[in-house]
């Protein structure tokens, strides 16, 4: 192979290439107990930290930081997943959040908004999107105390440094709701694989750097209520997003997922590379809700503010005229949408813009590509446009 050939096939990966045999090895490690100091337990290889005990050591400038380094390592070369015990005691509270939740469902049914899921079956579950800005507007009060958590702040702040931002997703399976699909989290995780392939290896690697995957548990959630099943180390796999929808790997996780119960007021926090899946609620009555946390860098922003609508606007008909004349070739109108319009699906507003019939809606470049490509006229495309504005607030 020459040296161009194997650059190539180091930078940009293929489904197909992916060994399974290579994530096997490393879903084969046992975690050792001794190299987690402050972690009281382990569990089917995932961490256990008894927040009883650390809760005086975050007030503690130099304890906290120590905390968080064993939790930012536990992430990144650990087994990528751990749990909170205890990390919320005022379950009076939480039962508060949970009956606002109940009653934001109940609106979001009548009314016939909401619903979708990435990776599972639409009606499995409730979902109700935007949780946080939800929550706050209903009942500041409970939100300030809800929010207030130091767990919760601390190990945002672990992976991703300060000035996060914080989002979140309730989510309640209901008895008989059946398991997720295995899967990697947002942001890699919610592309196909034919995308997540135009993507360089090291974006990929980087990709789980952006964002933090956790929940609060709401109610005791024993195994039959199917808490999330969990592949401790597979955050390690580089190929993962690109391989996480072939057969062999899913066959994979059946064989050696773990589950933990959950008790009200436990989080639960992993990387979001590392494969999982919510389970399957085989109990009788209990509505199964967590609040899922997905935490985003401080970075993961441009530098400059754009309004991409109005650019797309006045190019638009200099594509169209462009692609008439045939003075600007396919690529050159490709590559001046990319410059200009939105490439990217989110953030949205996933009650107005839910992932139905697929992980993401359609992005502004590919609606503006679309339309070029119909010769749509500049006002049926503008309408098509200042739609999917109103679709993305809030």
């Amino acid at each position: 192979m020459s040296k161009a050939q194997d650059r190539l096939a180091a930078t940009y990966g293929a489904a197909a290439n992916a060994k399974v045999s290579d994530l096997a090895a490393l879903v084969g490690k046992v975690v050792n107990l001794a190299d987690w100091p402050f972690a009281s337990d382990v569990q089917k290889n995932v961490l256990i930290y008894d927040c009883t005990a650390l809760r005086p050591l975050l007030d503690d400038a130099e304890q906290r930081r120590a905390i968080m380094a064993e939790w930012s390592d536990a992430m990144l070369q650990g087994p990528g997943v751990l749990v909170l015990q205890g990390a919320e005691t005022d379950h009076a509270m939480i039962d508060q959040a949970s009956d606002l939740f109940f009653d934001l469902i109940e609106e979001q049914n009548r009314s016939g908004t909401g619903g979708g899921d990435h990776f599972a079956k639409p009606g499995a579950n409730d979902r109700l999107w935007n949780s946080l800005e939800k929550h706050c507007l209903a009942n500041p009060k409970n939100f300030a105390r809800y929010y207030g958590n130091p767990f919760l702040a601390a190990i945002s702040e672990a992976w991703l440094g300060p000035n996060y931002q914080m989002t979140a997703q309730l989510n309640v399976v209901n008895p008989g709701g059946a398991a997720q699909s295995p899967h990697r989290d947002y942001h890699l995780g919610f592309q196909s694989a034919a995308d997540i392939e135009r993507f360089p290896m090291h974006v990929q690697v980087f990709s789980p750097f952006l964002t933090l995957q956790g929940a609060i548990a709401h109610v005791d959630a024993p195994i039959e209520t199917g808490p999330t099943l969990l592949l401790p180390f597979s955050q390690l796999w580089p190929e993962g997003y690109l391989a996480m929808g072939r057969d062999d790997v899913r066959e994979l996780f059946a064989s050696h997922h773990v589950q933990l119960p959950l008790s009200k007021g436990d989080m639960l926090f992993f990387s979001p590379a590392l494969l999982h899946a919510a389970g399957t609620n085989r109990s009788a009555n209990v509505r199964r809700m967590v609040n899922l946390f997905q935490v985003s860098s401080a970075y993961g922003r441009a530098m400059e503010t754009v309004d991409r609508t109005r650019m797309v606007k006045a190019l638009y008909p200099a594509l169209v005229e462009g692609q008439k004349t045939g003075s600007l070739t396919p690529d050159q109108i490709a590559n001046a949408i990319a410059a200009s319009a939105e490439g990217y699906a989110f953030p949205t507003n996933l009650d107005r813009d839910p992932p139905i019939g697929g992980m993401a809606p359609k992005s502004q470049a590919r609606v503006v590509a679309e339309a070029v490509a119909a010769n749509l006229t500049s006002m049926d495309l503008f309408a098509t446009l200042d739609a999917m504005t109103e679709k993305r607030l809030s």
